[in-house]
């Protein structure tokens, strides 16, 4: 890869100070998927590295509702108890560069961009407010590999070249994602290159989403009887004399 950077470096740099690429613009889930990755590369006009150009790369997936529910116990049973409710949360994000994003930004333009886990904009828009909540989310979602910080560093080649590979889990939902890579000069956002891949189900993991979105009532009694069907085969499988 980095031989193929090499080469393509002059068509990519030109004479702009930041061009980026993916190495592809779709990412198909079957029901074989167990997860796949995202190679992000590109050139700088200027040299990369200390005392030169950085370069961050953001990535994020559709944005959804979420709701981080607490469960209480009452009388030795667990129930939901107070929960909140929050708006246009990335299915999916992760943030890379050169070095952490706290050390190349200011604070103040580090928030105002979200350029970090800490940086997201997750506000309650209805239930409760405490603070708790949203840790309760970060933790969630760092949990099943769909909120990734500093995950890998970004690679350098060549002075002008580099390239990260960003990790998509096996839970990652199908959507647009939007890949932006900063370049970052004297401390300020001086360039950014937005690109973006699909990741979509196809073959049977497709009809199966079709027919859970379509027709849940159908889905849901289908799973009923397979369930139904796995106990019985297990019981006959394993049933002692």
């Amino acid at each position: 890869m980095l031989l193929l950077l090499l080469l393509l470096a002059p068509g990519l740099a030109g004479a702009q100070p930041l061009v980026a690429r993916l190495s592809t613009d779709r990412v198909d889930v079957t029901t074989a998927f167990v997860g796949e990755s995202v190679l992000v590369f590109g050139s700088t006009e200027q040299p990369i590295g200390p005392g030169g150009d950085e370069i961050i790369v953001v990535a994020r997936g559709p944005s959804t509702d979420f709701v981080v529910r607490r469960r209480v116990n009452v009388l030795g049973m667990w129930l939901n108890g107070p929960s909140a409710h929050f708006d246009d949360v990335p299915s999916f994000y992760a943030i890379a560069g050169t070095l952490p994003a706290w050390r190349l930004l200011p604070e103040e333009v580090r928030q105002a961009r979200g350029l970090g886990l800490d940086a997201l904009p997750l506000t309650p828009s209805s239930g409760a407010r405490s603070p708790q909540f949203r840790a309760a989310l970060l933790d969630l979602k760092r949990n099943e590999g769909l909120w990734l910080e500093d995950v890998a560093p970004v690679d350098i080649a060549g002075n002008r070249l580099f390239q990260v590979r960003l990790p998509l889990p096996a839970t990652v939902q199908p959507g647009v994602y939007e890949i932006a890579v900063h370049l970052i000069r004297s401390r300020q956002v001086v360039a950014t290159e937005r690109i973006g891949f699909i990741v979509a189900r196809t073959g049977t993991a497709a009809e199966i989403e079709r027919l859970a979105r379509l027709q849940p009532a159908v889905y849901a009694l289908i799973c009923i009887i397979l369930a139904a069907l796995a106990g019985w085969l297990g019981s006959i499988l394993f049933r002692r004399s």
